[in-house]
């Protein structure tokens, strides 16, 4: 009986494991990296319906909410057919993958920065005017002791007055690169161009410091982007680079960090912090992750993160300030994804082709 009994829950046994290995086997394999999805499903607030979207070529893309009043923030994603090196070996290219319509002048800082980095940067009155540029009130964001200096050292009855200022402007924008770059005294900690400061240093160390998903991606990527010349990240690539661009009512002029790192085998992050902006953003973080796909090693997924601090959107118009500054974001990002895509793709192709 025993024998019997045996045998027969042998049977069962037999029959249970048949059903149980097609059951597993019927589980769908997911085509992101773990670290990539669990960014996706819980920092990016990505449904698994957006994750299933991506897979199909789609683009999903959304708005962060807010961890300050003052703050906008979005995040798109995109599939990409094509090699995720050739995208890192592109942005490291900084001035030509960021070239557009809207980058009216872009340079890269060497390394150490030199006086002559700054040589093509323009500067009229188009950009700005610092006739009458006083403290509370200047058509430029400077400290207040850079203010003055303009104050006091250019002769306005002078014809070659606007050359005098443009130049000390950029002597003020070179001492604080380098300072920002190696640690010491000078760096801009503070905007006085208005009734109200703007400090950049501490809302961009804010955006870095609620974006966890940074050192989930990238152990020590935070403290390496808030001081990085105190805090080396092993086989980082950190450059800076400047830009002169159309946006508003006048163009602005910004200085980015740039900070590029494998994330893992599969995985590349660069991250890009605001050091300098003339007008209109109190501090930047921007995120791109290039993030090969399991299920097809010759494509990759490309995130690409936005969040900026801005003291615009604070105030009366605020709610109706942000809804058209989200909107003009979204349309950019979902631009610039299709375009990135299709760079890499055509390039791709290209390289099958010659073969």
């Amino acid at each position: 009986m025993r024998l019997d009994a045996l045998r027969a829950c042998g049977v069962v046994l037999l029959a249970a494991a048949a059903v149980a290995i097609p059951a597993a086997s019927s589980q769908p394999v997911s085509d992101f990296q773990p670290q990539l999805e669990a960014v996706l499903s819980g920092d990016m607030h990505f449904s698994s319906a957006d994750l299933l979207d991506l897979t199909r070529g789609k683009i999903v893309a959304r708005t962060l909410p807010p961890a300050a009043p003052e703050e906008v923030g979005v995040v798109g994603a995109i599939r990409v057919h094509g090699s995720r090196d050739q995208l890192v070996t592109a942005y490291r290219d900084i001035v030509t993958f960021k070239k557009n319509a809207a980058v009216l002048e872009i340079g890269r800082f060497s390394d150490p920065p030199g006086d002559s980095d700054l040589d093509s940067l323009t500067t009229n009155h188009d950009d700005f005017d610092l006739r009458g540029c006083k403290v509370a009130h200047c058509d430029i964001r400077l400290p207040a002791n850079g203010i003055r200096q303009i104050a006091a050292s250019v002769d306005w009855r002078q014809p070659d007055a606007d050359a005098q200022a443009s130049a000390l402007f950029k002597q003020l924008l070179m001492a604080h690169v380098r300072s920002y770059v190696t640690g010491a005294p000078g760096r801009i900690t503070q905007y006085d161009d208005g009734r109200t400061p703007v400090l950049p240093v501490v809302a961009g160390d804010e955006l870095i410091r609620t974006a966890s998903y940074l050192d989930t991606l990238k152990p020590g990527l935070a403290a390496h982007m808030m001081c990085f010349w105190s805090n080396p990240l092993e086989n980082a690539d950190d450059f800076l680079y400047w830009t002169k661009e159309a946006f508003g009512i006048a163009p602005f002029i910004s200085v980015t960090h740039v900070t590029i790192a494998a994330a893992g085998p599969h995985q590349t992050i660069a991250t890009s912090r605001d050091v300098y902006s003339s007008r209109y953003i109190d501090g930047s973080l921007s995120v791109m992750i290039a993030s090969d796909a399991v299920g097809d090693p010759s494509s990759f997924y490309l995130v690409y993160v936005n969040r900026s601090r801005a003291s615009a959107l604070r105030g009366p118009m605020a709610g109706l300030r942000r809804s058209i500054i989200e909107h003009k974001t979204r349309v950019g990002l979902d631009t610039n994804l299709r375009d990135v895509k299709a760079r890499v793709e055509s390039v791709s192709y290209l390289g099958v082709r010659t073969r």
